[in-house]
């Protein structure tokens, strides 16, 4: 069993996805309301060895010998991957060992202001950074970064990086209502995507409940009309959840174990993932897929939030949307 490792996980931007993890669980720059694996523990801009290389190449080195090549290898994680100070050592291993195999880099962005940040990610295939509002008040709302995050440093830390990144930029923006879907907010977005250039905007939104209560996801039609408002050619709405079992990578094992432990008593992420040996990140992809169709139903408690059994009936309003 992996500890650092985790997957393939299904995902149609990524196809099979072998993620790497390298810093604990929620140690990261943002605090974001909509985090499905919830509030940040430890809020920092402190750069670390936080998972030993040794430890991560050692992983990498077994399942290489003993398992078939994934679609893609994606550095993401409950955390953000770039506070670790070992992120472009660990990257140009996968690329001496495994050069055929396109990597990924899922960061929010907030350490490109630092050039030694960029230069490390020089060797990755695919960058997915997130922005998710371009105006101050929105970004602490929504984002709650460390105080020491300046949101022009941020917008001009990935414009830096597409100006020196030969690969591909894939911008994530998510949407919540009320939080950055404003007139004002969808100008000033539109604003940084021009100065940014990213190969394409994929406009997402809640699959499942987040860090916070009182929150929604955007249905898709209210999506659509920010794509419609900014009229700019490179903007796609992430596919619903259930569309991840269309994907090869996903499976029905999994899914099944997964019913089959919170059939016996409701569970929360950990707990599952502490259960079936899963990274938490992996449990993620398969509640999407089964809260969107009902087979599982989430309940807030005193310890957090639960997943239990379902009433199985097909939604019939609108999906969220999802990678």
């Amino acid at each position: 069993m992996y500890k650092y490792l985790f997957g393939p996980v299904p995902s149609r931007r990524l196809g099979m996805s072998l993620g790497v993890d390298l810093v604990p669980y929620k140690v990261c720059s943002l605090d974001c309301v909509y985090c499905e694996c919830g509030p940040t523990t430890k809020l920092t801009l402190d750069r670390k060895e936080y998972i030993l290389f040794d430890k991560v190449t050692g992983e990498l080195e077994h399942y290489f010998e003993n398992n078939p090549d994934p679609d893609y290898i994606t550095f993401s994680g409950s955390g953000e991957p770039t506070l670790n100070l070992r992120i472009g050592d660990v990257l140009r291993f996968i690329k001496q060992k495994k050069p055929k195999i396109p990597v990924a880099v899922l960061t929010n962005g907030t350490l490109f202001s630092q050039k030694l940040v960029r230069e490390e990610l020089l060797d990755a295939d695919v960058v997915l950074p997130s922005l998710d509002a371009a105006l101050n008040v929105s970004f602490r709302k929504i984002n709650r970064p460390n105080p020491g995050i300046n949101i022009e440093e941020y917008i001009n830390g990935i414009r830096d990086f597409r100006n020196e990144f030969k690969g591909k930029i894939w911008l994530e923006i998510l949407i919540i209502p009320g939080y950055n879907d404003s007139d004002a907010d969808l100008i000033a977005l539109k604003n940084a995507i021009k100065k940014i250039r990213p190969d394409s905007i994929q406009l997402n939104t809640l699959d499942r409940p987040g860090a916070i209560k009182g929150i929604r996801a955007s249905t898709r039609s209210e999506l659509q009309k920010i794509v419609d408002y900014w009229n700019l050619d490179n903007v796609e709405i992430i596919a619903s959840a259930p569309d991840r079992k269309d994907i090869k990578s996903y499976r029905e094992d999994i899914e099944t174990a997964i019913l089959e432990t919170i059939c016996r008593r409701p569970c929360t992420v950990q707990d599952l993932a502490n259960i079936l040996g899963s990274h938490i990140n992996e449990i993620n992809k398969y509640l999407d897929v089964l809260e969107a169709d009902e087979k599982v139903e989430s309940v807030q408690q005193d310890r957090g939030l639960f997943y239990q059994i379902g009433n199985s009936k097909p939604k019939t309003s609108e999906n969220s949307i999802s990678d």
